[in-house]
């Protein structure tokens, strides 16, 4: 996405505000009333628009760290991969341990000498490639 709406609109809202502040104070009614009725919707849609930009920001910080693990899973050589549901239950249900899951662990719950429990897998929980889209 272009980051010229993020930059175009905040700054129509500052320009509308002060034109608003400016019509007020020198007793210009006709600007004043135009301009205090386009500053609620400016305001409404830069809000929006920073909203936006900064959950996106979040969503890329988050997507990066595992794009990068699951890259790093990939490249090890002499390892065995199993499927991407986990292992499978004598009773034919799909589980993974704590060690396939995404995510840090505490350091409390790393297993030392016992075997790592088992957790159901759902199809939320399993690696999806980065989607790209094109512009």
């Amino acid at each position: 996405m272009s980051r010229r709406p993020l930059v175009t609109v905040p700054a129509l809202t500052l320009a509308d505000l002060l034109l608003w502040h400016w019509s007020l104070t020198a007793h210009h009614q006709i600007p004043a009333i135009v301009a205090g009725l386009t500053l609620p919707p400016l305001l409404v849609a830069s809000v929006w628009l920073v909203a936006l930009a900064f959950v996106r920001l979040l969503a890329q910080g988050v997507r990066v760290p595992l794009t990068r693990l699951s890259r790093t899973r990939a490249q090890r050589p002499g390892t065995r991969r199993t499927s991407a549901t986990g292992a499978i239950t004598a009773a034919g249900t799909a589980v993974a341990s704590p060690d396939t899951l995404p995510g840090p662990r505490p350091a409390a719950a790393r297993p030392t000498a016992a075997l790592p429990a088992q957790v159901p897998v759902t199809s939320a929980d399993r690696e999806r490639p980065p989607r790209k889209l094109a512009a």
